[in-house]
């Protein structure tokens, strides 16, 4: 979970439904995402055919570094409901 103002997760869940228990427990505001395990988001996308680096600048640290896909699952919630 993102919060609406932050740069950082909230936290991390083994399930989809521990995450909004908590989200609406705490009435958060943001994004929930669901991420790959033991890869970036960045090869990620680019192994799944979801992104395909087309300038230099796109491979390099500054940009994986910020890189986010609105190809990953994700929901968006307000104080607390979806």
């Amino acid at each position: 979970m993102m919060d609406g103002g932050g740069n950082f997760p909230l936290g991390v869940f083994s399930s989809r439904e521990r995450d909004e228990s908590w989200i609406s427990y705490h009435r958060l505001t943001g994004v929930l995402t669901l991420y790959p395990l033991d890869i970036g988001v960045y090869e990620w996308a680019i192994e799944s055919g979801e992104f395909v680096p087309k300038r230099p600048d796109q491979s390099g640290s500054r940009f994986v570094g910020r890189f986010s896909s609105a190809s990953q699952e994700h929901y968006h919630y307000t104080d607390g409901k979806q």
